[in-house]
């Protein structure tokens, strides 16, 4: 038997027949697949709406107008009451949906014991409802874990439902390819989910799962695009730059983007594991706490630090840098960009530590879009180049994953012309952020998640 047949047969058993009878259960297994696409996809669907709506918010902040208007001052004042109103909400009803949702779909594909409590429906919602009111207050979170744990949670579902209509799949499998599904639905990024399936949940790079992986995350990819992120969503970045001048700028960005991304990683682990028992035992005074925290750098910021950032990289694709004094000189802008940098790298910690429900890759993304922004404007090369790269060493050296960033680099900005400088900044930001951080941040906060509460 050849290694086609055998992987075929793994894939569709009993489809290997030399009649006509395998056709109607190859079509039965694609439309099953199909059908998990979709109904991840629409599943995804007002996550993305919520995103969106947060963009419209973000365009009433000083970025937009010459100085703060009511509305902005309101907007930016939002997560004083929002966030310990959150935290008693974690503490009391909705305690099953705290946390960002991929490290508990981690520990579940590790332990399938778990699975049952970590995809329950009611948990499932409960963490799409708190990270939807962080949302609309303005938090600086992405999305990628409710997007994850809703892919995941229906994946599941289906499995049990309708396990004769599917490829020759085990729970843990739909699970780990669900959970990618769903990121392809939040960001309508179809090889993303395969992508972020194969190096983060899980290590099986079989036929039998990249196939039905990728059926599933196109479909996904392709019901949520009605309210999610459009073709190239962040805008196009055309520039024409050697690959010698894109290898010279990579070095930088990704060292640069490595060593912020690492420690980005270790303080999240570490300001999540102090505050775990802090906030259960004093959610309002914590709350209030880091409600002001993240006010305060809104306002200091002028309103950039707020959201999860994608308005603001669109900001310095389209427009450069936001500028809040024209008249300064080269001096205040530098200083400008680097206080935004920190603003984005501080006030995510805050936002995610104390377990309100998100996700670090859209943060990652845009402090590394700011890094490298102000590497190349200090170098004298093109920014829209630093921007390309830094995002993709942002995130590389945030999260360890360096084929997700490049593909979210790619997916994001349509940047494949710069594909050398790209992969050479995400590797070496990857190295970097692992000579910081041991442990992919995921990985430390499920341990964090299985560890005795105290």
């Amino acid at each position: 038997m050849s290694l086609d047949t055998r992987r075929s047969e793994g894939l569709f058993p009993g489809l290997i027949d030399s009649g006509a009878s395998a056709l109607p259960s190859l079509i039965r297994h694609f439309v099953g697949l199909i059908l998990v696409g979709t109904l991840i996809g629409l599943a995804c669907l007002p996550l993305n709406w919520i995103d969106r709506l947060q963009q419209l918010l973000y365009n009433q902040l000083p970025t937009h107008f010459e100085s703060w208007t009511p509305l902005g001052l309101l907007i930016v004042l939002l997560p004083i009451p929002v966030m310990p109103a959150l935290l008693l909400l974690q503490r009391g009803p909705w305690r099953e949906g705290a946390g960002s949702g991929i490290p508990s779909t981690m520990n579940g594909l590790e332990d399938p014991s778990k699975l049952p409590r970590a995809m329950a429906a009611a948990g499932t919602v409960e963490r799409g409802l708190l990270w939807s009111i962080a949302t609309v207050a303005m938090f600086p979170l992405g999305r990628e874990g409710p997007v994850v744990q809703f892919g995941a949670a229906v994946a599941r579902a289906l499995h049990r439902r309708l396990g004769g209509w599917l490829p020759s799949l085990t729970e843990r499998q739909m699970v780990a390819i669900g959970g990618g599904a769903g990121l392809a639905g939040g960001f309508n990024t179809p090889l993303l989910g395969a992508v972020f399936m194969l190096e983060e949940l899980t290590a099986d790079y079989a036929i039998v799962t990249i196939w039905p992986a990728l059926v599933i995350s196109v479909a996904a990819a392709g019901f949520s695009h009605f309210g999610g992120q459009p073709i190239f969503g962040l805008g196009v970045i055309n520039v024409m730059t050697p690959e010698a001048d894109q290898l010279m700028m990579a070095l930088p960005i990704g060292i640069v983007g490595g060593l912020v991304g690492g420690l980005f990683n270790r303080g999240l682990v570490w300001s999540t594991g102090r505050l775990m028992g802090v906030v259960r035992r004093q959610p309002v005074r914590i709350g209030l706490a880091l409600g002001f925290g993240l006010t305060g750098f809104g306002l200091l910021s002028f309103g950039t630090s707020t959201a999860d950032g994608e308005a603001l990289v669109r900001q310095l694709i389209n427009e450069g840098m936001p500028s809040f004094d024209p008249q300064g000189g080269d001096l205040i802008a530098g200083v400008t960009s680097l206080w935004i940098t920190v603003t984005r790298v501080v006030a995510p910690m805050i936002a995610l530590a104390p377990g309100v429900p998100g996700g670090l890759i859209d943060p990652s993304l845009t402090f590394g879009a700011m890094l490298g922004y102000t590497v190349c404007a200090v170098l004298g090369m093109s920014q829209h180049l630093g921007i390309a790269l830094g995002m993709a060493a942002g995130l590389s050296g945030a999260t360890q994953l360096p084929l997700v960033s490049i593909v979210f680099a790619w997916r994001l900005t349509g940047d494949q012309q710069l594909f050398a400088g790209v992969v050479m900044a995400a590797v070496i930001s990857a190295y970097v952020g692992r000579l910081i951080a041991r442990k992919p941040v995921y990985h430390a906060l499920g341990e964090l998640q299985r560890a005795p509460r105290r």
